[in-house]
């Protein structure tokens, strides 16, 4: 694991709980909460370098799923009011697995807590938000990626960003703020929960709260009240936003959410980070020794 260098002035680390950081300008003590940061992540994008199978599980999963609904169910699914429905799936596959990601944050972070490591940055003279900054980072990252190689696939099978390039620049920075804000639910969920099998049976939450959206078939396909829950859906602004901006199918079902999804694109997210930040940063500083 990668040592944090101690500043000059910190005193030793604290018995039961973490040292106090530096007293300094304030300039000085965010520089040194992003450096704190930055080895956080370091650490957990070199755990991906050491540990393949893990990276190639999270990146193969969304290719596989993306190969399965495309070929294997795509030619039963009809897009309402016309379209190709490969073209209508991508921006769903995109935001499903920006979605799902949040799981793979949640087990990092509980095996983290398992394993002591947690406890060990707490005893460290270090700023309290970095070890949620510094997974988070990480994590964003890795997300960036995930979304290349799909992009790469979405290509080879046939799809197409027709928006222009500015849009899907654009649409790509909505997927990647909807996991952005789902990384805070990760950190919270895993400094929450007890151990590792527990973060593996957020699968059951997260499988039905992904399918009931519209990522792969328009709500208005959908029972009235359950389309009315997937239009609601977070997913499914951010889903409906990037289809309008890659220009892909988009298949509206005349809601208020759905019209304005651009928007709610932005606003669920950083409503999300308003909530889950605060509180996974506050469980870090309140863990028992």
């Amino acid at each position: 694991m990668t040592a944090l260098a101690p500043h000059p002035t910190d005193s030793a680390p604290h018995p039961t709980g973490p040292a106090p950081h530096p007293a300094g300008p304030a300039r000085g003590r965010i520089g040194w909460a992003l450096a704190d940061s930055w080895n956080v992540t370091r650490r957990s994008l070199t755990h991906y370098q050491r540990q393949p199978t893990a990276i190639i599980w999270q990146l193969g999963f969304p290719i596989l799923s993306v190969l399965l609904y495309g070929y294997v169910f795509g030619s039963a699914m009809k897009v309402p009011g016309g379209g190709d429905y490969r073209e209508f799936l991508m921006p769903g596959m995109f935001a499903t697995t920006m979605a799902m990601g949040f799981m793979n944050t949640a087990m990092a972070m509980v095996t983290d807590v398992g394993k002591g490591v947690v406890d060990r940055f707490r005893s460290m003279p270090m700023a309290p938000s970095a070890v949620s900054a510094g997974r988070g980072l990480a994590d964003l990252l890795i997300a960036a990626a995930e979304l290349a190689i799909l992009a790469v696939t979405a290509l080879a099978i046939g799809w197409r960003a027709d928006g222009g390039p500015a849009a899907a620049v654009g649409a790509f920075g909505l997927l990647l703020l909807l996991r952005f804000s789902l990384i805070w639910i990760g950190v919270w969920l895993g400094l929450l929960l007890p151990n590792p099998e527990s973060a593996g049976g957020l699968y059951a939450v997260a499988f039905p709260v992904t399918m009931i959206s519209s990522a792969l078939v328009a709500p208005s396909l959908m029972p009235g009240w359950l389309g009315t829950a997937a239009a609601w859906n977070p997913i499914s602004s951010t889903v409906t936003a990037a289809r309008e901006l890659f220009g892909n199918p988009v298949a509206g079902g005349g809601t208020w959410v759905e019209e304005h999804a651009l928007l709610m694109a932005v606003v669920w997210p950083l409503a999300l980070t308003a909530v889950f930040l605060p509180l996974a940063v506050r469980r870090f500083q309140r863990l028992s020794r």
